[in-house]
This record gives C-alpha cells, sequence and structure tokens, in this order.
C-alpha cells in the first residue's frame, strides 16, 4: 500500500519526508528519520560557512546509511548563505536529494541540479508554482496546505483541495503535507493521490529533534485551536503556537507595526534561546494545526512505524465501509 513513485525515486521504504526546520533538522533529526525508514531534510541556512555545512552531511552520513536530502532555503534572510557554494559541497559530499524552498522556484539552479545528477524537489503552497517546478523539470513537487506550521503562503487553500487540484496539474510525483501528523491524515493525503507526505510538527516531539523538554510538553498540551498565523503584515505569513510572543505580535500587526517592533519576538535568536533554555515565551515556533492531535514524545522510528500502522488500520477500515 504505501509503495509509490516516490519510495521508488528516493529509495525508502516508507513515502515520508521529515518536514525541514530551520535549527532543528541537523544531523542527528535527519539521520533519525531516515533510519525509521522515511527520510530526513538537513536543513542547509542553519550554517553560515561550507566548513560547517561540510561537516554535518558528514556527521549525518556517520549516522546514517540510509538515503537522506538537503534543504536550499530560497527565502528572504538576513544573511543568506551561498546557496550556489552550498551546491557544489553536496556534489563533491555526493548527495544526490536536494529540496528547495522559498517564494519562486530556483531557475539559476536548476542546470547545476541536472548537471550533478540529483532529485530535485520543490515546496511551494499553489498550483500554479507547482507547475512552474514542474515545468524546469523538477523530479517531485510538494505543496502544503493552510493547515501547515510555518510559512503559509498567501493563497489560504487547505491540504484537502490543494492536494487533488496539484496531482491534477503535474505529471511528477506529488508530496502533500499541511496537518499531517498521524497514520490517518497520511491516510488521507495519499487517497487524495500524492504519492508521499511532509511531516515535520509531529517530529517536533521526536526524541531526536534537538528542542527542550519544556517547549515538547507545552506543544504535547496544545489543541487544534492554539495555531495562528503572524507575519501577514510583512508579506511572511507563518503558522505558530500561540504563546505570549506570537499573541504580542498578532496585537502588534492590528495596529500597524513595522517588521523592527516585531522582531525581538519573531528573530530566529529568540526561537533558538526558547530551544535551547526551555523559556517557551522566549520566540515563536512554527506549528501546524494537527499539533492539537499530537501527545507523545517518541522516538523518530516509532512515530514512523505508528503513522504506518494506523495508516494500514484506515485502509482496511475503509475497505471494509467499500466492500
Amino acid at each position: 500500500m504505501l509503495k509509490t513513485r516516490l519510495t521508488k525515486l528516493l529509495g525508502i521504504e516508507y513515502p515520508i519526508i521529515g518536514g525541514t526546520m530551520m535549527d532543528l533538522a541537523k544531523a542527528e533529526y535527519t539521520a533519525a528519520i531516515s533510519n525509521g525508514g522515511g527520510i530526513g531534510i538537513l536543513a542547509s541556512a542553519i550554517f553560515r560557512d561550507t566548513a560547517s555545512f561540510r561537516d554535518e552531511i558528514k556527521k549525518t552520513r556517520d549516522l546514517t546509511d540510509k538515503p537522506f536530502g538537503v534543504n536550499i532555503n530560497l527565502f528572504p534572510m538576513m544573511m543568506p548563505p551561498d546557496n550556489k557554494a552550498y551546491l557544489d559541497v553536496l556534489a563533491e559530499e555526493g548527495v544526490k536529494v536536494v529540496e528547495t524552498s522559498g517564494f519562486a522556484a530556483p531557475e539559476d539552479l536548476v542546470g547545476l541540479f541536472k548537471e550533478r545528477g540529483m532529485i530535485w524537489m520543490h515546496k511551494c503552497v499553489g498550483v500554479r508554482y507547482a507547475k512552474k517546478a514542474a515545468s524546469l523539470g523538477a523530479d517531485a513537487v510538494t505543496v502544503v496546505g493552510y493547515e501547515n506550521g510555518g510559512a503559509t503562503g498567501k493563497l489560504n487553500v487547505t491540504t484537502l483541495v490543494l492536494v487533488p487540484s496539484v496531482v491534477k496539474a503535474v505529471s511528477c510525483p506529488v508530496i502533500g503535507g499541511g496537518g499531517v501528523v498521524d497514520g490517518r491524515s497520511m491516510y488521507a493525503v495519499l487517497s487524495l493521490g500524492a504519492e508521499g507526505v511532509i511531516v515535520g510538527s509531529r517530529f517536533m516531539l521526536a526524541e531526536e529533534c534537538p528542542i527542550h523538554i519544556n517547549l515538547k510538553k507545552a506543544l504535547c498540551e496544545a489543541t487544534e485551536l492554539d495555531t495562528d498565523i503572524i507575519m501577514q503584515s510583512i508579506g511572511f505569513a507563518h503558522r505558530v503556537w500561540l504563546n505570549e510572543p506570537a499573541r504580542k505580535t498578532m496585537e502588534l500587526e492590528a495596529h500597524g507595526c513595522s517588521i523592527e517592533q516585531i522582531y525581538p519576538f519573531v528573530s530566529g535568536e529568540a526561537a533558538r534561546t526558547m530551544y535551547r533554555d526551555g523559556d517557551i515565551n522566549a520566540g515563536t515556533v512554527s506549528c501546524s494545526q494537527g499539533i492539537g492531535l499530537i501527545n507523545k514524545i517518541m522516538p523518530a522510528k516509532d512515530i514512523i512505524l505508528e503513522m504506518v500502522a494506523e495508516a494500514e488500520e484506515a485502509h482496511k477500515r475503509m475497505t471494509a465501509a467499500i466492500g
């Protein structure tokens, strides 16, 4: 049931892609997902230079002999990395799976992907963006609905509508996400025509995810009502957990604030303080509406196996209902 064009393309056991999360998708997190039978994606934008980036790739390879990929971040950053130099490192280290994410497909990088024999997946939030990536030669496209944690875009289309719309529009494999946190939601997205799912928020509660236990426990207690969208006023809409900094950001935006006013609440440094020290109101953290369905901290491998078992149970239930 869980063998698709995507599992064949990537050489993985289950069609589960680990969501790339800034500051979190390091070697341990990435390798744990790959070792569980999915594929972990290392976040290249965490690293400030090619030497530290190369070291993390080597560390990941030391932790897993399974396929893993690397995300190339195309979103605006205060200090953007040299993505072409990072691609040189990927080629030199033999990494064959690259994921891109941002406001537009990387037309200037596509030739390098193809020249170096890389499998290219592009992550976006709308049909027209998926069609553009497919037209440029993407091997797979990832689309995430409005329920998604992190960047939501401006289209506000839900996963239930977005995934089949994209499946209809492109011929390459589609990876669907946005609220996929268990086997039921995975089975639902696959039934819409996707050939894989991208999972972020569920893996935040993996034992290998490098965030403080205080934050993990707080997220275990969250409900489906405990997220909202911030940073819409600056054109960078993100779904986050509703803690004090998120609420303060929303309050400031409602009164026409500047980016300088909200920056202390949404900065990467504030988030890193929260992850490291366990002060759950130090910064903001991206998570999906599906956070309300999660209440267990588990090893990544066990999360994957539980999702697969739940999906198989959903399949049996639906087969009995239809038959």
